[in-house]
């Protein structure tokens, strides 16, 4: 039953309360907060420009409030990990919508074999890629860096970029490399990003949307055979309530994070655990393929946007009611045996 559990997908998850009507103003911002003092420590501007080209833009000097631009597409994307499995599902997604991606991952190999291949199908000037370890804050501000000179801002920035250090056993036989590829990747790095994207995006007058991917265990549930993975995964949705909770206190109504859940996806991090009978049943039931599951994503993520919306949203492909349906499905008539893997 553990193994049933941690197959299932997440139950509905509480939402952040809207966020606040107006954009902060220098007096709101800034007086006494923690957050302002943390910036100032670390060398950045005491006023963020973003807000004062936004008001230059709305006419600026009438004491009004200053406006937030209205997105609009073609959508400017960053994917972390997306040179392969659902990254870059989503990134030739986008790519398809007519958007501008930046994609990247630490092989320099595979960002450069993979951007050329979308350059040819997409053209020069929608793909960009750069290697970024997400683990290490000098790669991840300087993957800002690189999307504000080829692209000038963000729109859409998703945190894929995970890890099982390819490793199916139980804790107790997990070595040091592995929990620490596991928890620098998902944890650190997941925070890392988060925070560049938000220093990034509330300098922008279109402001932006930031979405972390969930995964097996991020619901409570257990993950036998890779507890550490489902910890850190449990981690991120309380990670992004925190950090609507820390944008909603201190007035920034031009950023919002999300979740994001693609459920079991053919995968090769997956795909290495279809070891076991239980695994192997699920995976045949429950899991899809990439693209299958960015057919869904993607326009999902595109319409907050595209509706001005700026309240937290938790996108999921696999649902309750149809994890329960297939699962149905497969004990009634048999459905979707031996779909992706042998299971005799």
């Amino acid at each position: 039953m553990a193994t049933v559990a941690a197959s299932l997908p997440l139950r509905a998850a509480a939402r952040a309360g809207p966020a606040p009507s107006r954009l902060p103003s220098d007096a709101a911002f800034f007086p006494g907060r923690p957050w302002q003092r943390g910036l100032a420590a670390r060398g950045r501007p005491r006023e963020p420009a973003g807000w004062f080209r936004a008001e230059a833009l709305s006419g600026g000097g009438g004491g009004g409030p200053p406006r937030r631009e209205p997105m609009a597409p073609p959508y400017n994307v960053l994917i972390t990990g997306s040179t392969k499995g659902i990254g870059y599902a989503l990134a030739r997604k986008f790519l398809k919508a007519g958007d501008n991606v930046v994609i990247c991952s630490r092989s320099a190999e595979r960002v450069e074999s993979v951007a050329s291949d979308l350059k040819k199908e997409f053209g020069e000037q929608h793909v960009w890629g750069t290697v970024c370890d997400v683990r290490e804050g000098k790669d991840v501000k300087a993957l800002v860096d690189f999307a504000r000179d080829k692209l000038e801002y963000i729109d859409i920035w998703i945190n894929n970029a995970g890890s099982n250090a390819y490793s199916y056993k139980p804790l107790v036989e997990t070595s040091d490399e592995a929990l620490i590829e596991v928890i620098t990747t998902n944890t650190l790095g997941l925070m890392l990003c988060c925070r560049e994207a938000i220093n990034m995006m509330w300098n922008q007058p279109r402001g932006g949307h930031i979405f972390n991917i969930d995964g097996a265990g991020s619901d409570g549930r257990p993950t036998p055979r890779f507890a550490a993975y489902g910890a850190t995964k449990r981690s991120v949705v309380h990670l992004t309530k925190s950090l609507q909770a820390e944008l909603q206190m201190n007035e920034v109504n031009n950023v919002v994070v999300h979740n994001l859940s693609p459920g079991m996806v053919t995968t090769d991090l997956l795909m290495s655990g279809a070891t076991t009978k239980q695994a192997k049943f699920f995976i045949n039931i429950l899991a899809e393929t990439p693209d299958v599951v960015a057919d869904y994503l993607v326009p999902n993520i595109r319409e907050i946007p595209t509706k001005q919306s700026m309240k937290p949203t938790y996108i999921r492909f696999l649902t309750g009611l149809k994890a329960y349906s297939r699962i149905f499905s497969r004990i009634a008539f048999g459905a979707r045996r031996n779909k992706y893997v042998a299971e005799d």
